[in-house]
């Protein structure tokens, strides 16, 4: 392995955590002429999950940069004109249709891997593949159902032949109709010059390296290895090539890398306040909010009621380039109810009370409740607030 060479800036933790924000769509003026597409193509990918409180994950990851963005908007924005691809990244994710060739070394290990959770039907692959070469684009449903019993993990044979087709890029996920995957065929849905696997490993880890430096700004090897769920002995060996830079950071323990034009100018500019989805790539590693922020983050969707400490889909709230509290949010018919609140004490009740107004604008509320606030002496302060 090519030797590191050694860091010539050093960062301290306040400038570490402003270049994240910056580089994550948080801190200067939001790019509202790119939009949507501008916010995929600048964080490299955005997460899919099926769970929707306010709206779902991949709404709010462009609403908390961009502000009230109509939600038809968003879906228009991934889906239409072949712009972005779902496929796997840090996990299910949206991603810029220009990244297609970057994830060749993704096809080429899950075409060699030997084994599946799922066994593929004799002859269901070849079948999937020409019902969509001769209806078009079909939900797995339409290609003769996505499961055999109503157990989650019971899929029918189409449904594991296309999802096998789908991550060995014969098959790609055009849209969400319904939150059902809608398939196509690679050949007829990726623009030709994108179409192909001519990139060797090495050349496609070096750019989602690099795409991962850009889009955190500054971090770790683990921070950079995350975001595109790349192994460790990955990273090393291309880090040296990637075009990211060495650095220290104050109080952070290990080496770091950082994206040079992160570094050309001071990060500057208006912060966001806003509600963050858990899935939103800003907090997607939680040592690395820890070591950011101060703040300790965990979805607890899959937590047993009783053992939850902050609400079955806790939203952080980001306020001057802080996180403040968290909201766990629900909907209420036209009520959005903030069932559980965390405030990071008394100055952060004008900036959760913002966050809440905004999101219920944004999702045609027209009141805000608040049931529970776990500091009860704030509970009343909330409340004025949001009147």
């Amino acid at each position: 392995m090519t030797p590191l060479p050694r860091p010539t800036t050093e960062l301290t933790a306040d400038e570490a955590r402003r270049i994240a924000l910056r580089a994550q769509g948080f801190l200067g003026a939001p790019d509202r002429r790119s939009g949507v597409r501008g916010v995929l193509r600048h964080l490299g990918a955005v997460q899919l999950d099926t769970i929707s409180v306010l709206a779902r994950s991949h709404e709010l990851i462009p609403y908390a940069r961009l502000g009230a963005v109509g939600r038809t908007t968003v879906d228009k924005a991934y889906w239409t004109d072949v712009h972005a691809f779902e496929y796997w990244s840090h996990a299910a994710c949206i991603l810029p249709i220009e990244e297609w060739p970057h994830f060749a070394f993704r096809r080429r290990a899950y075409r060699s891997r030997p084994q599946w959770s799922h066994q593929l039907p004799d002859g269901a692959y070849d079948r999937v593949i020409k019902q969509l070469r001769a209806e078009g684009p079909l939900t797995a449903t339409e290609l003769g159902g996505a499961k055999r019993t109503s157990e989650w993990w019971d899929w029918s044979g189409e449904k594991v032949a296309v999802e096998r087709a789908l991550m060995y890029g014969e098959v790609v996920c055009v849209e969400r109709r319904g939150w059902k995957r809608v398939y196509d065929l690679a050949e007829r849905a990726v623009p030709e010059p994108l179409l192909h696997d001519e990139l060797d490993d090495a050349e496609c880890l070096r750019r989602l390296v690099r795409l991962a430096g850009e889009a955190l700004g500054v971090g770790t090897r683990a921070d950079i290895a995350d975001y595109h769920r790349l192994k460790a002995e990955q990273f090393d060996a291309v880090i040296a090539d990637s075009g990211l830079v060495p650095v220290t950071v104050e109080g952070w323990g290990k080496p770091a890398w950082a994206d040079p034009a992160a570094l050309e100018t001071a990060p500057r500019g208006r912060h966001r306040t806003t509600l963050l989805s858990p899935f939103d790539s800003l907090i997607w590693e939680r040592a690395r909010t820890e070591r950011i922020f101060g703040f300790t983050h965990r979805l607890e969707a899959y937590v047993p009621k009783q053992k939850r400490v902050y609400g079955y889909f806790a939203m952080p709230v980001l306020a001057g380039g802080r996180l403040v509290g968290r909201v766990d949010p629900a909907r209420d018919g036209r009520t959005l109810v903030a069932r559980q609140v965390t405030l990071d004490g008394p100055k952060a009740v004008p900036a959760v009370a913002q966050a809440l107004l905004e999101a219920a604008s944004w999702v045609d509320c027209t009141d805000v409740r608040v049931e529970r606030v776990d500091a009860p002496e704030l509970r009343e302060p909330l409340v004025r607030a949001l009147t």
